[in-house]
């Protein structure tokens, strides 16, 4: 059985449980209090974060190289496209999500004119979602699930609206019909 290290408001173990969710594994939760985090999980990741899965006995942190584990681990669905040029593509997102992330952590932190960097992030995101449905291609896959986590957080608690990104909010949209994101839509919605 599959142990995933996890912490419900972090963006980063959300996008862990969307591909466990999506690859239909079974895995057991260790909750992680993110303002007292235990000394043991030192040991298990030395930079103190999580997500971490573990399976028996084998260890591994960091959210975009365990989906890439998951996704090799669990073929069924596939979360890249058959396509090299797509796979491409969606991996470059996923390795660039810095450049998404500090505007967003900025808005968090109340930083002044985080809110327009992120908003020219969505912009971004919107403009590529104008040719294609998912940020992985043609199909839902892991840059999307690595993407959508913040969004919803944006949206639901930072007060950022999508509606003048309508690539972004119709993608969002679909994303949030699959079970895998609707289960972390409502948790965004009841977190304190």
């Amino acid at each position: 059985m599959l142990t995933l290290y996890d912490a419900a408001r972090c963006p980063y173990c959300a996008r862990v449980r969307i591909v466990l969710a999506e690859k239909g594994v079974q895995w057991e939760t260790i909750e992680i209090d993110l303002e007292s985090r235990p000394a043991w999980l030192y040991e298990k990741n030395p930079a103190g974060k999580v997500p971490v899965l573990e399976e028996d006995g084998w260890v591994l942190p960091e959210s975009a190289v365990i989906s890439e584990y998951l996704n090799e681990r669990y073929p069924e669905p596939p979360l890249w496209p058959a396509d090299p040029g797509e796979r491409a593509a969606g991996r470059l997102l996923v390795f660039r999500f810095d450049d998404f992330s500090k505007p967003y952590y900025a808005l968090r932190r109340g930083e002044e004119a985080a809110r327009e960097c992120f908003q020219e992030e969505l912009a971004f995101l919107d403009s590529l979602l104008e040719g294609m449905p998912w940020l992985s291609g043609r199909a839902f896959g892991l840059a999307d699930g690595g993407y959508l986590p913040w969004v919803f957080r944006a949206r639901d608690r930072l007060g950022i609206e999508l509606g003048r990104f309508p690539s972004l909010a119709g993608w969002v949209e679909r994303a949030s019909a699959r079970p895998s994101v609707a289960a972390e839509v409502e948790l965004v919605a009841a977190l304190p």
